[in-house]
């Protein structure tokens, strides 16, 4: 599988991408050196992270810090970094000073964390999680510093390769670092470590020895707060991680950071140093290669399948359910259902795989795949996912299909997704997905109504302040709100614009009738407004229907001049509605004139056409002053 690297800077923030596309890298016989790639082709978007200038990710970063509590029945430890958020230490990521990690508290060796480490207490952790949502920072003792080819850890010990590696490649490769003098410590040997060679180990850990040095010499000098060590930016954190044999080059539209890559490649990776362009063409670099509609795409419930079919990704708590459904493919020829339903299966197998690495998913996955009645389909699609897994570089677990028909799977979560930082949650339904309707807040609306003539029961009318779309319903004939008035007595106007929310409610004036009345209702009889006709009258096709706002108006000889702006005179004014007649040209405007009167509509028109809003006379349904509110 080749990749491609594409970074974008803003001032703002970086944008990266890593491209796949099947194959091996294409090599220009003459120099050895690798073709750029073209966009299009077979390339498609794997992976996407976004990095902000002020949200950058602290996974890696290396603190000085105090102890601020200690809960021996958790078995944890809270530091505080200097965030915004204490961190959280587990026991098993306690470092002894004579370097080594404690033993596990399962295993009946392992003592209380109350014995190890003390409120007040200073020590050096580095961050492993990037805190998210209400957690903090998830921290370790055991400090790591990671290479191109190894990752090292003073406090450690022993020697690892990567599991991601062939089984031939690992032997080799633990046979090469079993040569090379580690020194204290631990080393783990990356996949990126795949063909290297033993003088490449060797220059790599004397490289990452200094580094742990400078870390210690900072560490002692720093105060509590303190960071000592900074973790690579995305885009250099991308390419070490990516720099496999399949790295085909990288493309960046930033001269800045096109050195600071191009000067860690001929550090670590000469060879491919020139395998890094700088992007100078006018078309933004992520529109040419088409990856602006897959950061769009990360922000959808549903991902559209090649067949017809398509995903429904749904986000909870601490889990992802991610369903499959036929859509519009019914399969073809002759084929039978089960082929039908196999197919879909096994394309959103590779499809889930590419969304859980486009968006970051972590934490618990569970996909319900179409219910196949063979089990070798069920196992050809589980063969498929776990396939596709194999391209990604996060740690996963999967189980085998369920008796429910659900393949269950988990993923590590390190850091925040595409989706979390390029969104928020919505201050409306708090990230529920839903509101309650017009008509369920205007019957509690109706509640309350009743509510306030029991404190107040003096006024005649009152003035009430309402989102217009709830006032519609409250007008309504099944709202109750008639049979309020009418066992009180009493009567309710209200007012109020598009932009106030649905369960806006407000008293804003008492009085007589005639007082809320002349506040409330948006025209008097004989005004003149301009009006947009916007559909035929129900019961008489001579006439139609304009609005202001959610204000209705009915206008007589209006049914020829649908979607035109014209000039009406009020006839007759309700609570709900108001009757007009449409003025015809000479009569009082033209179509020639519409625009002066538009014009002046915040002056002379507004004084002639809508003396409600002069007054305070303005109410939701008419709308005339709910422009303002």
């Amino acid at each position: 599988m080749k990749k491609e690297i594409l970074v974008s800077v803003d001032p703002s923030e970086t944008r990266v991408a890593v491209l796949e596309g099947k194959g091996t890298p294409a090599r220009d016989k003459g120099n050895g050196r690798r073709k750029k790639p073209a966009p299009g082709g077979d390339w498609k978007v794997a992976e996407l992270y976004v990095e902000r200038r002020g949200r950058r990710s602290i996974v890696g970063n290396i603190y000085k810090g105090k102890v601020d509590n200690v809960l021996p029945g958790m078995e944890a430890a809270f530091v505080d970094l200097g965030l915004e958020r204490n961190g959280f230490l587990h026991v098993d990521e306690i470092v002894m000073p004579d370097g080594k990690a404690v033993p596990r508290r399962g295993r009946g060796k392992g003592r209380s964390i109350a014995e190890l480490i003390k409120p007040g207490q200073e020590i050096v952790v580095q961050v492993v999680k990037d805190p998210l949502k209400t957690k903090g920072a998830r921290l370790s003792m055991q400090l790591s510093i990671a290479g191109r080819y190894l990752v090292y850890m003073p406090q450690g010990g022993g020697i690892g390769v990567s599991k991601r590696l062939a089984d031939k490649e690992r032997q080799r490769l633990r046979k090469l670092i079993d040569g090379v003098d580690i020194g204290g410590g631990g080393v783990i040997v990356r996949t990126a470590a795949q063909g290297a060679k033993k003088e490449d180990f060797k220059r790599e850990i004397a490289y990452l020895h200094r580094l742990d040095e400078v870390v210690e010499q900072r560490a002692a000098k720093s105060e509590v707060g303190e960071m000592v060590f900074q973790e690579a930016d995305l885009s250099i954190r991308v390419v070490r991680d990516v720099l496999v044999e399949e790295f085909e080059g990288a493309v960046i539209d930033d001269a800045k950071q096109h050195e600071r890559v191009t000067k860690f490649l001929q550090r670590t990776a000469p060879e491919l140093a020139d395998s890094v362009e700088l992007y100078k063409a006018k078309t933004p670099l992520l529109e040419k290669w088409k990856v602006e509609d897959a950061f769009k795409s990360v922000l959808s419930r549903r991902v559209d399948l090649p067949s017809g079919g398509y995903l429904m990704i749904d986000y909870a708590e601490a889990l992802t359910v991610i369903d499959i459904n036929t859509g519009s493919f019914t399969g073809r020829g002759k084929g039978r259902l089960e082929d039908t339903i196999t197919k879909v299966n096994v394309e959103a197998a590779e499809e889930v795989v590419r969304q859980l690495r486009m968006r970051d998913i972590g934490g618990i996955i569970v996909i319900d795949f179409i219910d196949m009645a063979r089990a070798r389909n069920r196992d050809q699609v589980l063969k498929t996912l776990t396939k596709a897994l194999e391209e990604d570089r996060t740690k996963t677990y999967v189980v085998e299909v369920s008796p429910l028909g659900l393949v269950e799977m988990t993923r590590q979560n390190v850091t925040d997704g595409v989706r979390e930082i390029l969104t928020k949650r919505c201050p409306t339904c708090e990230g529920e997905g839903v509101v309650s309707s017009e008509e369920t807040v205007a019957i509690e609306i109706v509640r309350k109504l009743g509510d306030v003539i029991a404190k107040q029961p003096e006024p005649e009318a009152y003035l009430v302040r309402v989102n217009p779309r709830v006032a519609g319903e409250l007008l309504s004939p099944d709202s109750g709100l008639a049979e309020l008035e009418g066992q009180t007595g009493k009567r309710f106007h209200f007012k109020g614009g598009d932009a106030l929310p649905l369960d806006t409610f407000a008293v804003e004036e008492t009085g007589t009738h005639e007082e809320i009345e002349q506040q409330a209702l948006p025209f008097a009889v004989e005004d003149e407004v301009l009006v947009t006709i916007e559909e035929p009258h129900m019961y008489n096709v001579d006439d139609a229907i304009a609005r202001v706002d959610s204000y209705i108006v009915s206008v007589a000889g209006g049914g020829g001049h649908i979607g035109e702006r014209r000039l009406v005179r009020i006839d007759g004014v309700g609570r709900s509605s108001a009757t007009a007649t449409l003025l015809e040209d000479g009569n009082g405007a033209g179509s020639g004139d519409s625009e002066k009167l538009e014009s002046s509509d915040s002056d002379d028109s507004k004084e002639r056409g809508r003396r409600g809003s002069r007054g305070g006379r303005r109410r939701s349904r008419a709308g005339a002053g709910a422009k303002k509110d």
